[in-house]
């Protein structure tokens, strides 16, 4: 079975087992150092998002795909808001007022409105994203943002083996999302989707598990 195919089936499975409907949850395939060929596979095998962190490698990787939803998921740097807002679709990495800003104008400029994620930090390994407890105050901000939708949330969970620590942070993300509002929670990776489907996840962010090893 193709590997994205298989990846959604496991998804489905476990999203029953959590009570939630199948096909509940978005993947989207994070392709950063990834030839073109295997995000082409998965994409002919029904992978509608893709997500990059890096601008100029999205770049010329896109112009080689078929039509895909693009997401930036690096960190926002407010020198390359004008490139990103030009290259993708949604930015699921707004962590700050001024890198907020700086995109708003530049997809305002471009005539676009952007879906975004307000970027949280709920891991101590994590070095960008907002405190919890200050993002209600970043999404007043984004919300009064010209050229953006802020549509919910996205987290990083710790770089930790323990489960039960994956879990009590990606709980943290659910309860901030639900005071932050929207309609996308994206946290999971390869390693702890799993944890962050039961969490209430609506997005997971996959690599390795669906390319494989990157080059």
């Amino acid at each position: 079975m193709n590997a994205y195919r298989a990846l959604v089936a496991e998804v489905d499975d476990e999203l029953e087992r959590c009570g939630r409907p199948r096909g509940s949850v978005t993947v989207v395939g994070v392709s950063k150092r990834q030839p073109v060929e295997r995000i082409v596979a998965a994409i002919d095998a029904g992978l509608e998002d893709v997500g990059e962190n890096y601008v100029q490698e999205a770049k010329a990787k896109f112009a080689r795909l078929p039509p895909v939803r693009k997401h930036f998921i690096g960190h926002l740097q407010t020198n390359k808001a004008k490139a990103i807002a030009a290259t993708f679709d949604v930015v699921q990495s707004v962590d700050r007022i001024d890198a907020g800003d700086a995109l708003g104008k530049a997809a305002s400029a471009l005539g676009k409105e952007i879906p975004v994620l307000l970027q949280l930090n709920i891991s101590p390994s994590e070095r960008f994203g907002c405190p919890p407890e200050r993002a209600p105050e970043l999404a007043e901000a984004l919300r009064a943002q010209r050229g953006l939708r802020l549509d919910g949330v996205m987290a990083i969970g710790p770089m930790t083996p323990d489960e039960a620590e994956i879990s009590r942070a990606f709980e943290l993300a659910a309860k901030t999302f639900a005071l932050v509002g929207g309609s996308t929670l994206s946290i999971g990776m390869s390693g702890d989707w799993r944890q962050a489907v039961r969490a209430g996840s609506t997005m997971i962010r996959i690599g390795t598990a669906l390319f494989g090893g990157r080059s």
